[in-house]
């Protein structure tokens, strides 16, 4: 396939994710609510996909493979957010960024959240293309990055319901959960999370699309150091002191058997 077919495929892409962008960001000004964006993410990376599937000239085997797997993907990402969030006020972390940022911060989210989030979101979305666009046969690898998905998607599946059953428990109240998944890893959805990326960069990778790396590496940095386990954490044990213990006996990311001790 041309280069210039690709390049328009990937432009395309970028601006259906700009389109979602902007379409949420006026939403969110009349919600003052920014937090809305966090729904909007995967419909952003699908949006990506579905558009490099249906503008290539060409798509390989493995292209209605990965646009099918982001798909269930998206939908049950954005649903849980979506249902999550549904009545609560503005999201902390975006109520600080909304306090850093003023006057004018309804102008300046639009960049400083939104346009950002699409272009995260159109990088992430760089295997999605890679597999599309490859003619190599399935092989192997596409079997093991399919498997590698599913394992990542029950990861964040199951771990998302623990959680809402047992916040929707009044005596649960400032309490720590530390049972089911959650007693192995104190993220298991964001190691869902970690899993899905480097699956579709497997199912990218038997395609050729080596070169879509930046995708994983990129969303295991945003998981791990930016957006994901450390903010999270940062003032984690000074607002829910029973947190402090958790972290002393629980793996941060990756699962492993709990450590003596660990919280109740």
């Amino acid at each position: 396939m041309s280069f210039s077919a690709l390049s328009l495929a990937a432009l395309l892409g970028f601006i259906a994710t700009l389109a979602i962008a902007f379409a949420t960001w006026t939403l969110s000004v009349f919600k003052k609510d920014v937090s809305i964006v966090d729904s909007a993410w995967s419909l952003m990376i699908f949006a990506a996909a579905f558009v490099y599937l249906i503008t290539l000239p060409e798509q390989g085997p493995r292209a209605n493979w990965a646009v099918a797997l982001a798909c269930m993907w998206a939908v049950r990402l954005g649903f849980y957010v979506t249902w999550r969030n549904w009545g609560e006020p503005e999201d902390r972390r975006y109520q600080a960024i909304r306090e850093r940022n003023q006057p004018n911060f309804e102008w300046k989210s639009l960049y400083l959240v939104f346009a950002l989030q699409a272009v995260l979101a159109w990088l992430v979305s760089v295997p999605l293309l890679a597999a599309a666009v490859s003619p190599a046969a399935l092989g192997w690898l596409d079997g093991l990055g399919i498997g590698l998905f599913f394992i990542g998607l029950a990861f964040e599946t199951i771990s998302d319901q623990q959680l809402a059953r047992f916040k929707s428990d009044p005596a649960n109240k400032g309490r720590v959960l530390d049972t089911g998944l959650w007693r192995y890893t104190r993220h298991p959805n964001y190691f869902g999370e970690f899993c899905v990326w480097w699956a579709f960069y497997l199912i990218a990778l038997a395609g050729g699309g080596w070169w879509a790396i930046v995708s994983p590496l990129l969303m295991s940095l945003l998981l791990l150091r930016i957006s994901g386990v450390t903010l999270l954490e940062k003032d984690i044990g000074e607002r829910r002191p029973a947190y402090r213990a958790y972290i002393d006996h629980t793996n941060a990311f990756f699962p492993g058997l709990p450590r003596a001790g660990g919280a109740r």
